[in-house]
């Protein structure tokens, strides 16, 4: 059995429908749809149901694609969150109180690459480590950056936010 271009292995859903399900698939996931993998689940459970003539294999396959689909995309953005995190509590930690100073995280594939800027607040002194309270921008767009407020302490491993977010991998899956 050959697999290809106007082969066996197109004959059940054709190069079409499986070329846009695919497109479909990856504006899906880069865009960051809360559903994507329930959407991928179908899909491919569709393909499968209709390459197979069993509805059965379908479903079971929709199912554990979808389930995959969700890890994996929780687990990147668990990643890209807390490389954010760290590149603005790096860039924290060595400023004095008042000072300011720009931010800005670069991932692997070139999407979600955050910047912004930021200020040293406060020190927050206190016998378990010296921390900071930071205010911090993040710019998307033309519009006037909203500013948010955080404390990051300095750890062995240097300075963490510490508040704790869904990004901590103390929180495993019930994040």
């Amino acid at each position: 059995m050959e697999m290809g271009l106007r082969r066996t292995g197109d004959g059940a859903l054709g190069r079409a429908p499986v070329t846009r399900a695919a497109a479909l698939l990856v504006v899906l996931l880069l865009g960051g749809c809360s559903s994507a993998g329930n959407i991928v689940g179908v899909i491919v459970g569709a393909a499968a149901g209709g390459a197979t003539a069993n509805p059965a294999i379908g479903f079971g396959v929709g199912v554990g694609v979808a389930a995959v689909s969700d890890y994996a995309l929780r687990k990147v953005s668990r990643s890209w969150h807390q490389g954010e995190q760290d590149a603005i509590a790096a860039t924290a930690g060595g400023l004095d109180i008042g000072a300011t100073g720009a931010w800005k995280v670069e991932h692997s594939l070139p999407l979600g690459e955050e910047h912004g800027h930021l200020q040293i607040v406060r020190a927050i002194e206190n016998p378990l480590a010296p921390c900071k309270q930071v205010l911090f921008s993040v710019e998307e767009s033309k519009e006037p950056p909203a500013w948010y407020s955080v404390d990051i302490c300095q750890q062995q491993s240097g300075w963490k936010w510490a508040s704790a977010e869904p990004a901590v991998e103390r929180w495993g899956f019930l994040q």
